[in-house]
């Protein structure tokens, strides 16, 4: 039995905690966890605990066959994707390198999760409720495959709405009715057989630039009730990230997206006691790995800065 897991992160910059998650649920199994990250750039945070691969573009047209070099030369065991395009590029990969365990979703799942146009209308087409936009102020655009809130437009007025349209495609962006809303997370764990091993919302209390730092856990049954429904009606594994809003005012309850990746708070779940981290190495292992329910809630999750420092001449 190997005593040594090489696991390839593809876009995991700063995904350091979650790194030292998997070490340690690593050494909890007797096992070595090594850290290797697909990146553009060599100076970023997870070079601190790993190696980083410089690599290509999400849209490069040999993305796969450089990832498949990198697999083979570094002998990857698990590959991760941290970014939505990722996602996607590793459904492929999966397709073609399946000696080595890559616990993402279907390409069908990530190409319609990816795009927000999609995912809206799938969610529709599902029944699954969505802030939709009937033409009244004020509303938002997202961009079709854009992420960490980067790019969104608030449109509060008709001058503001003359000004997108002036600016922008509007085939280029989702838009939706503008909610003052509670944004809550759910992080789940997907086993290969398709069945949910952990579900846990966690509220969000502070974003920034459309990363969460600060976050608490919360046994919010009609949350965990919606995403129970949503992850049933098409095919996920691995980790998921669904994101929904409950507007202040009417307390409804609205799909945002899903992202079928590990999601940037998911150490606050972890660190609650649903380690996820503990059973994708357990899948990996051919190990039984069981449900958990009983996750601690009212945990609170803070991020503070933390500096990595690199010499600019080191190779």
């Amino acid at each position: 039995m190997q005593d040594q897991i090489n696991i390839l992160f593809l876009g995991g910059a700063k995904r350091v905690s979650l790194a030292e998650c998997l070490i340690a649920a690593g050494k909890q199994l007797g096992k070595t966890v090594n850290i290797f990250s697909y990146e553009l750039d060599k100076y970023v945070p997870i070079a601190s605990i790993g190696k980083i691969i410089i690599g290509l573009k999400w849209n490069n047209p040999d993305i796969l066959t450089h990832l498949g070099q990198t697999i083979k030369e570094n002998n990857i065991h698990i590959v991760l994707p941290f970014v939505d395009g990722a996602t996607v590029i590793a459904a492929q990969l999966k397709t073609q390198v399946k000696e080595v365990f890559i616990p993402v979703s279907p390409e069908q799942t990530c190409d319609i999760m990816f795009d927000k146009v999609k995912a809206n209308e799938w969610f529709q087409a599902n029944g699954i409720p969505v802030p939709a936009y009937d033409g009244h102020l004020p509303a938002i655009a997202k961009p079709r495959k854009g992420s960490a809130s980067q790019g969104l437009v608030i449109i509060k007025t008709e001058q503001d709405k003359s000004s997108f349209k002036a600016n922008y495609k509007e085939e280029d962006f989702l838009i939706q009715r503008f909610l003052t809303a509670d944004e809550y997370t759910v992080d789940v764990y997907v086993s290969k057989q398709g069945r949910a091993l952990s579900i846990v919302p966690r509220k969000r209390m502070e974003v920034t630039s459309g990363e969460v730092t600060k976050s608490i856990t919360v046994r919010d049954e009609e949350v965990i009730a919606l995403s129970k429904e949503v992850i049933s009606k098409i095919r996920f594994e691995g980790p998921i990230t669904l994101q929904f809003l409950r507007d202040k005012q009417t307390k409804q309850l609205y799909m945002m997206e899903i992202n079928p990746r590990f999601g940037g708070g998911v150490v606050t779940s972890i660190q609650a006691g649903a380690d996820s981290c503990s059973m994708l190495l357990n899948e990996y292992l051919n190990n039984p790995v069981k449900e958990v329910t009983d996750w601690k809630e009212n945990l609170i999750m803070t991020r503070a800065f933390r500096e990595f420092f690199y010499h600019a001449n080191n190779n």
